[in-house]
């Protein structure tokens, strides 16, 4: 049922209790697994030139040491926790949109399934913050497996 799937991660809790529901699918269906971290170039773009900018969304960092090392680890928590149930993970790096570059990622990957967290905001929380899942769910027409936070917790 499930060949690809693909679990993007910021490296927070809330990604991680996504990694383990993908793993965990991923392993019932010896499925192969891709983590994606994305920059938000939007966000970034003040602080760094263009061509940083332009560098993060062809996914090389370059001297960004910082935003490099917390890509780096947000992916290889991925891998390793694969690695503890035998499945490799493919660790990816883009810059962009986070909900266009994931979408866009799983569509040209092929993913069966992306599996993302959410922290489950409502109301003007969710209004002022945004919510990258529920731009995903908007922007692809993949299947989405989202993790909530909250229901976690019970």
């Amino acid at each position: 049922m499930y060949e690809r799937i693909l679990v993007p991660t910021d490296g927070s809790k809330t990604a991680e209790l996504a990694v383990e529901e993908a793993l965990d699918i991923a392993e019932k269906f010896d499925a192969a697994v891709d983590t994606l971290y994305v920059v938000d170039t939007d966000a970034v773009e003040m602080s760094l030139g263009t061509e940083q900018v332009e560098r993060i969304r062809q996914g090389r960092f370059g001297e960004m040491d910082e935003l490099e090392a917390r890509a780096r680890e947000a992916t290889e928590f991925v891998a390793e926790r694969g690695r503890e149930r035998g499945i490799e993970v493919r660790e990816q790096f883009r810059g962009g949109r986070p909900h266009k570059v994931i979408a866009d990622f799983a569509e040209d990957a092929d993913a069966d399934l992306v599996v993302m967290g959410s922290h489950g905001r409502s109301g003007i929380k969710r209004m002022l913050l945004g919510s990258v899942t529920e731009r995903v769910l908007r922007s692809t027409h993949r299947s989405v497996l989202v993790v909530d936070e909250r229901e976690a917790e019970s």
